[in-house]
């Protein structure tokens, strides 16, 4: 009888795991069934003391983590750090060929309006909630974007949410705040005004301190879609309709200025910072948004020794005014260079991991000690440490532990919507010596990029998906710069970018409408994907 009961309690199992979380196909998580937890329990309560003792830490987790968004993109490569941690994702960018990345059955549901809705629908399926049971009820989930009905569906699965809450999120994700905050932290935005603007004249006067070449930002919006370059009455009216409904903007003069990320995490130990990256902003091969994010460069010369040390210190000025704030975990802040005077200015804050982010955790340093994002886990974990921030914080500053990586972030940039039909897979590609692109092989580790000739693409945006403009295509990240001395897009990038565009074929709405199986899209570019 116990033989019976055992052989039904093994089928039961078998089930279980043969769940269709790769890509809508049945596929086990066979190659992991024996990492499946019997608890939840720390592997170790011991005090971490230096950078050994939190890679053994998480080398032996035995606490289910979930990465849950729309992809794994912004967390690529956590899993191999983190044992039993998990991706659970919307979009297939793998085509279910990612060990640690489970992608439930489309199921229906209302269109998508934000990232959030995506996680809550993921939340709710079946598939991802028996996978969650299965798995252990004490996991943990951390994500790009959330709201207060995702932590509700959280708390309903079991599972706790690492990231302060979606309140306080929301409160410091206002670019209006940050501009508060920074000033109580002594660190200077652009000179600005914050107020409400009715008129093109009541702008101008509120603004007369600033000069008529003026910069405004509403309180929310990302990638350039709420960021308006205004200097005259007719550019005021094309935009006119979006700013008078805001009840406050950030008005500020026009500097001619570069721009660059860092990203850092702020813990009870202190706030440990990442290196201070470029950015690639507005590049129309790239994004149809003229303030638009497209890509980041990583390399140990980026800035002057004296812009890098003022930038660091910035931000750990800023991560310890966020604690008081209440916040702490993983954040990243946009500064400005100004290029006519050498001032550096704070721009936004984002609180969260962000599309730099496989950047800061894929850098030298990341795999010399910990990526950044191990040590925003530890700060919410139940382990006590002490880690020397001071000595980490001069190791990641110096510049022999900084490689040179840049990404590019590759949007529609047409204003046409149809239906694609065929897409570059991701994995490694090739630039050819006449600027053609091909593709070498299948992988999902962007260290498998040998030389600036080849590239690690991520797909977004696959067979079977609109495009539309400002829909993500994907993204590709390679050895060494894709901008030039003076910030232009170099030979190179135009040609990877061109070549993998190339790579996707696409049908008419018209002739989209007959086809099988019918088309599925999230929405019309009006949210964060990345």
């Amino acid at each position: 009888m116990l033989d019976i009961y055992a052989n039904i309690k093994r089928a039961v199992l078998r089930s279980i795991n043969s769940l269709k979380l790769e890509g809508g196909t049945a596929n086990a998580d066979k190659q992991h069934e024996n990492n499946y937890p019997t608890d939840t329990r720390s592997p170790s309560m011991k005090k971490l003391n230096n950078i050994s003792d939190v890679r053994r830490y998480f080398h032996r987790n035995e606490t289910p983590i979930y990465f849950i968004s729309a992809t794994n993109f912004n967390l690529l490569g956590i899993s191999e750090w983190v044992k039993d941690f998990r991706y659970i994702n919307y979009i297939d960018c793998f085509d279910g060929r990612h060990p640690s990345v489970r992608i439930p059955a489309e199921q229906p549901h209302r269109e998508f309006e934000g990232i959030e809705d995506i996680n809550n629908y993921l939340l709710q399926h079946k598939e991802v909630v028996d996978y969650i049971e299965y798995r252990g009820t004490k996991g943990k989930a951390v994500f790009l974007m959330f709201d207060e009905k995702t932590e509700q569906l959280c708390a309903d699965l079991g599972l706790d949410v690492w990231f302060p809450s979606a309140e306080l999120r929301q409160k410091l994700d206002n670019k209006i705040e940050t501009v508060r905050i920074g000033d109580r932290a002594g660190v200077p935005s652009v000179p600005n005004i914050l107020a409400r603007v009715q008129s093109y004249e009541e702008l101008c006067e509120v603004s007369r301190a600033l000069g008529n070449d003026l910069v405004l930002q509403s309180a929310f919006g990302d990638s350039g879609k709420t960021t308006y370059f205004i200097s005259n009455e007719e550019e005021w009216d094309e935009h006119s309709a979006e700013i008078i409904d805001e009840p406050e903007m950030k008005i500020m003069k026009r500097v001619n200025c570069r721009g660059s990320a860092i990203e850092a995490c702020t813990t009870k130990c202190g706030t440990i910072v990442g290196p201070l990256m470029t950015e690639l902003v507005g590049f129309k091969e790239l994004t149809p948004y003229k303030g638009g994010w497209c890509g980041n460069e990583i390399f140990a010369d980026a800035f002057s020794p004296e812009i890098r040390e003022k930038a660091r210190r910035y931000t750990r000025d800023f991560g310890e005014a966020l604690r008081e704030e209440g916040y702490r975990g993983y954040f990243e802040l946009d500064f400005l260079i100004d290029l006519d005077n050498g001032e550096l200015y704070l721009g936004e804050l984002n609180p969260r991991v962000t599309g730099a982010s496989s950047m800061t955790n894929h850098a030298a340093f990341a795999h010399a000690d910990a990526p950044l994002f191990l040590f925003h886990l530890l700060e919410f974990s139940d382990v006590e440490f002490d880690i020397d921030i001071a000595a980490l914080n001069k190791r990641w500053a110096d510049p022999d532990n900084v490689d040179d990586w840049s990404q590019l972030v590759i949007k529609h940039v047409d204003d046409s919507v149809d239906y694609i039909t065929d897409a570059p897979e991701s994995g490694i590609w090739r630039l050819q010596d006449d600027n053609s692109v091909t593709f070498t092989r299948f992988d999902y580790h962007r260290r498998a990029v040998e030389d600036d000739n080849h590239a690690f693409y991520m797909r977004i945006s696959g067979s079977g998906d609109y495009r539309y403009k400002g829909a993500d295509l994907g993204i590709l990240i390679t050895r060494g710069r894709l901008m030039t001395e003076n910030f232009e897009l170099t030979e190179r990038a135009k040609a990877w970018t061109a070549g993998i565009i190339g790579h996707y074929k696409a049908i008419s709405l018209d002739e989209a409408e007959n086809a099988t199986p019918p088309p599925v899209s999230l929405t019309d570019g009006a949210f964060k994907i990345l």
